[in-house]
């Protein structure tokens, strides 16, 4: 069956409601995965270390991260999606607990790393594998707002509620304590998905030989050959810079600089990350209108350059402001979520090799985890927070150039504009018919 034969599945606002167990297995798994992503580089400074240090652990975790999420897509089509998430889903909780319990908990720097940074080949696994679920069984046309659901689902949990929580048990049971929490939803997460996904259609690439199936595997390096997969690449790295980022560098900023708890910081990230539940529904919804490209370039890069700057510089004109640290916080919520149309635009490319290209998407989101802390650990001991801050803003706007030089058509797409004239030229032929 090609994809173009996809029947149109049941939705709510675009969800697809026979893969509903998915994503709330993804929103749960992410809960857990998120718990640290906020407090974790301040509480290692707490132990001793520098603020690189802490930045090079999320750089190891990030490029741990990179090299999964770049080979998640073609293991999820080669060995069907519900093995691929439960393989995910056993090595996330192994070393979690490894992490926890040889590296935290023994201040050891060196375990620290080795474990986070397994952990890191973990969970793209489980996350991305989803991914290719979605696109192997939702028709074309219903894609964009089906991933724009999936990024919301991916914000509740590793942003929302992974972020929520934290701040209400901190206080009661220190960052130690809950970190072994998020071990109940990343379990709870991972038996939804084994249980309750059921009936999805798999590639017929599940039945090719080992020699095969690493040969597709390497395909999907062979895919950044083409300058257009090349260009959509770098502009999903540049899409979360700021979102992974900060979540090293803004800890550190709001509570030893500004003088924050680090459960009213955790506050600010949680409505940074509940605003992304609105905005990744409402940029895959306005892709259909405004186009996939024109929502990137616009919203998107410019959106972003512009929120990173304000993220840094309204907090330090207002320090004591829960409220005007919340403007930015919004912002930035809004526009990240003007990027879910990378992966319709990389699959659209390469249409034969849907895997491969949602495995280059992957990489891409992997290495933006991993670029992100990787762009600190440099530039924050020569300028600082802000010049962090500004080397984000700059890659930005380079991503807006590159939108320019990015060609590829949307499937049934013709225009708002157009479509408005082609509407107002039907109402009059009507009109003229009549008379």
């Amino acid at each position: 069956m090609k994809d173009l034969d996809l029947p149109l599945v049941k939705t709510f606002l675009g969800l697809p409601l026979p893969l509903f167990a998915g994503y709330l297995a993804i929103a749960l798994f992410m809960t857990g995965d998120g718990f640290e992503l906020a407090f974790l580089s301040q509480y290692i400074t707490t132990l001793g270390y520098s603020k690189s240090e802490a930045s090079f652990v999320f750089t190891v975790y990030g490029l741990a991260a990179a090299l999964s999420a770049w080979s998640s897509g073609v293991i999820a089509e080669l060995i069907t999606v519900k093995t691929a998430m439960r393989i995910g889903a056993i090595l996330w909780v192994i070393f979690h607990v490894c992490f926890l319990y040889f590296g935290l908990a023994e201040a050891h720097y060196g375990l620290i790393i080795l474990f986070y940074g397994l952990r890191g080949l973990a969970y793209p696994l489980f996350l991305y594998s989803f991914v290719v679920g979605i696109v192997q069984n939702v028709n074309p046309r219903q894609v964009s707002p089906a991933l724009g659901w999936f990024w919301t689902v991916y914000s509740i949990g590793i942003g929302v509620v992974g972020s929520m929580i934290p701040s209400f048990t901190i206080p009661m049971i220190g960052e130690y304590g809950t970190l072994w929490l998020a071990l109940i939803f990343a379990v709870a997460g991972t038996f939804i998905a084994i249980f309750g996904l059921k009936g999805l259609r798999n590639s017929e690439k599940s039945d090719l030989t080992y020699k095969e199936k690493f040969q597709e595997l390497l395909f999907a390096v062979k895919l950044l050959k083409n300058p257009q997969v090349t260009y959509a690449a770098i502009i999903r790295v540049i899409n979360t810079l700021s979102l992974f980022g900060f979540a090293v560098i803004m800890p550190m900023m709001f509570v030893d600089e500004l003088g924050w708890t680090i459960d009213d910081w955790l506050l600010i990230w949680t409505v940074f990350f509940a605003t992304t539940i609105f905005s990744n529904v409402f940029w895959g919804i306005m892709n259909e209108i405004m186009g996939w490209i024109n929502v990137i370039r616009y919203m998107g890069c410019l959106g972003m350059a512009g929120s990173t700057i304000l993220f840094y510089f309204i907090p330090q004109a207002f320090p004591q402001s829960f409220l005007m640290a919340c403007i930015p916080a919004v912002l930035l919520g809004w526009f990240v979520g003007a990027f879910v149309a990378v992966t319709p635009i990389l699959t659209t490319l390469e249409p034969e090799h849907k895997g491969a290209a949602i495995s280059v998407y992957n990489l891409a989101a992997g290495t933006s985890n991993f670029a992100a802390p990787a762009i600190a650990v440099v530039i924050l001991p020569l300028f600082g927070v802000q010049g962090v801050v500004y080397t984000y803003a700059a890659l930005y706007l380079i991503a807006f150039g590159l939108t320019f030089l990015l060609k590829v058509k949307q499937p049934g797409f013709k225009g708002a504009f157009k479509c408005l004239k082609e509407k107002k030229a039907h109402n009059i032929n009507s009109l003229s018919a009549a008379a």
